[in-house]
C-alpha cells in the first residue's frame, strides 16, 4: 500500500503462524522486495467491511516508494498454492532476465555433515510430532548448526516463511547457509533458494528434472535422497571437492 493504493496481489492457504514471515519470504522470492528496510509495515486486516472471521487470514503490506513495484506490469496475478510443478514466472528465463546471480562460495561440505541434518530436522518439528501432516523447511549454518525451522501444510510456504524469517533478520543473502525441505525439490522450492542465496539445498526426496537444470546453471548444490547415511548429489558436487581438499 502506498499513496493511497491498494491491490490483491497473492492467495494462498497456508497454516496459521509466522504469516508476515509468509508474506515477507513471498514478496523476496518475486523480486518485490530484497530486504526489511523496503517494508514499511506488516499488519492484519482489521477493517470493519472484512468478516471478522477472515482478519487474521489478510495480510495488509506497506512498502517503501523504492520498492513499489509496477503490477500492471507483473506477469501474473499471483496465485500462490501448495502444489508443485511450473507455474506462471515459474521458468529459467524469467531468473535471467531478473539478474539473479550465480552462486559462488559457500559452505565446505562432507558427508558426514549432510547426514547430521535429518535427525536436527525433525527434532524441530514440534507441529509434525503432533500431526504427522506437516512440511518443514531448516536453516543451518556452515557447521551443521541449526538457525531457524518453520512449518506449513505445503513445503514452499514453509521455505517462504524461512526466508521471510531471515530477510526480517537481515540474514539476506544466505550465502553460508544450507537449507533442507522435506519432500521433494520442485522448481520452485530451488527457485526461493537461489533468490535468497543459498548455495545448498537438500531434500529428503527426489527433486525434478528442471530443478536439477535450475540449480546447476546457477551454480547450486542439490542434494537428493537424504536418509540415514546416504544422499544423492544432483549438482553443485564441486562444494564436497573444498571439503576433501
Amino acid at each position: 500500500m502506498l499513496g493511497g493504493e491498494s491491490r490483491t496481489i497473492a492467495v494462498t492457504m497456508r497454516t496459521p503462524g509466522a504469516d508476515f514471515e509468509l508474506v515477507a519470504g513471498f514478496l523476496n522470492n518475486e523480486g518485490v522486495i530484497a530486504n526489511k528496510s523496503e517494508l514499511r509495515g506488516l499488519s492484519y486486516c482489521v477493517d470493519r467491511d472484512v468478516d471478522e472471521e477472515q482478519r487474521y487470514n489478510i495480510v495488509n503490506v506497506e512498502l517503501s516508494r523504492s520498492a513499489w513495484p509496477q503490477l500492471d506490469r507483473l506477469a501474473r496475478h499471483f496465485l500462490t498454492t501448495s502444489a508443485c510443478g511450473v507455474c506462471g514466472k515459474a521458468s529459467i528465463e524469467s531468473l535471467r532476465m531478473r539478474n539473479v546471480p550465480n552462486l559462488s562460495g559457500g559452505p565446505a561440505l562432507s558427508a558426514a555433515l549432510i547426514t547430521s541434518l535429518p535427525d536436527k530436522l525433525r527434532a524441530a518439528q514440534g507441529v509434525f510430532e503432533t500431526t504427522g501432516g506437516l512440511h518443514a523447511a531448516a536453516l543451518f549454518d556452515a557447521n551443521g548448526s541449526l538457525l531457524a525451522v518453520r512449518e506449513d501444510v505445503g513445503r514452499h510456504n514453509a521455505l517462504d516463511k524461512l526466508i521471510g524469517w531471515a530477510l526480517m533478520n537481515g540474514k539476506l543473502p544466505l550465502q553460508d547457509a544450507i537449507v533442507m525441505v522435506s519432500g521433494r525439490t520442485s522448481f520452485e522450492i530451488v527457485q526461493k533458494g537461489l533468490v535468497a542465496g543459498v548455495p545448498v539445498v537438500c531434500a529428503i526426496s527426489a527433486p525434478s528434472s528442471l530443478a536439477v537444470s535450475l540449480a546447476r546453471e546457477f551454480g547450486m548444490t542439490l542434494i537428493g535422497f537424504l536418509r540415514g547415511a546416504s544422499f544423492n548429489v544432483y549438482a553443485g558436487e564441486d562444494r564436497f571437492s573444498l571439503a576433501a581438499s
